[in-house]
């Protein structure tokens, strides 16, 4: 049997923004990657180290092709549709691509022996936090078809995982931020949605303004409080999450964040800091369904991973975030 490095490591969407920066660690620790991904949202650009491979994961013969020719060892699985309100407006659109698909992955993942999966989850699999900072037995009730999509795959893992003997790491993600601080890949949706790149296309005057939906939460200055964790430091996260399958042989589900809340207001404040630019605020109503606080509870990570953020501080993650933002937008 090949040793770990001689095998292959295959990342589902790894031409995305986390995916990608996954990538970029795994091969900086000598790990052979293959990539799959069908580029709708992904970005060539992004695929600067590893074997791609275009495709898409409802195509199950493309899937055994890929696997039946590379000796592969596990699998971080990206790719996944991600945007709340669409999966809202178009939840069929979300359960075929985000849990059907995990499916066909997971079958040519048997018919080739690989029994070892990261899985790329999220925080909206708990809904409205009844408790903060947010510990992983917080119950599951999404709110949206999108975070029911990732707690059905988690579901799945179980199963599979008593079924077949499968291992798994479900992380769940709060709020991912920041770029590579070499400055090769960074944050790039289309369209944008996140918070962080918005205001700083407010601070390049790619937008007028920035709006802010809520002022009234029971929050210190009345803005929402978001956890904030920087996109190298989920990178991190993934290949230990690979040691510990290997050194564990168990499962392992855990959050990934800063355990820190950081306000809407306080985003801009820091942005305007480190862009050294004013940056234009409009007030407005809430959003239904946004909750005042989502702070996550990192400590079981720290302790079974040996893992912790290296980008501890809002400033830190901004000012990344920032240096790839003047290179993206020339």
């Amino acid at each position: 049997m090949p040793s770990t490095r001689e095998q292959y490591i295959l990342i589902t969407g790894g031409a995305g923004y986390i995916g990608s920066h996954t990538n970029k660690l795994l091969a900086e620790n000598g790990y052979q990657t293959i990539i799959i991904d069908n580029l709708i949202y992904g970005h060539p650009e992004f695929l600067k180290w590893g074997e791609f491979h275009r495709g898409d994961l409802h195509d199950l013969q493309f899937l055994r092709s890929v696997f039946s020719s590379h000796p592969i060892k596990a699998v971080i699985h990206f790719a996944a549709y991600a945007y709340v309100g669409e999966s809202v407006i178009d939840p069929a659109k979300y359960y075929a691509n985000n849990v059907a698909n995990t499916v066909n992955l997971l079958q040519a993942m048997r018919e080739n022996n690989v029994s070892q999966i990261v899985f790329s989850s999220t925080c909206a699999t708990y809904g409205i936090p009844h408790m903060v900072p947010i510990t992983e037995d917080h119950p599951l009730q999404p709110v949206n078809p999108y975070g029911r999509s990732k707690v059905m795959v988690e579901q799945i893992l179980a199963d599979y995982s008593k079924a077949y003997g499968l291992n798994y790491a479900s992380l769940r993600y709060f709020n991912a931020a920041g770029a590579d601080p070499d400055c090769l890949i960074g944050e790039w949706h289309e369209p944008e949605t996140h918070l962080i790149p918005l205001v700083l296309d407010a601070a390049l005057g790619r937008r007028e303004h920035i709006e802010v939906f809520g002022t009234d939460y029971d929050t210190p200055d009345g803005t929402c409080i978001r956890d904030y964790i920087h996109v190298s430091d989920l990178a991190a996260a993934h290949v230990s999450a690979l040691d510990y399958l290997d050194r564990e042989n168990a499962n392992l589900i855990c959050n990934l964040g800063n355990g820190s809340g950081y306000s809407v207001k306080e985003v801009i404040d820091t942005a305007e800091r480190v862009t050294r630019k004013k940056i234009t605020v409009v007030h407005g109503s809430r959003r239904p369904g946004d909750p005042p606080v989502l702070v996550g509870s990192a400590e079981k990570a720290k302790k079974l991973m040996a893992w912790k953020p290296n980008y501890a501080s809002l400033e830190a993650i901004i000012e990344t975030a920032w240096k790839w933002h003047l290179k993206l937008n020339r």
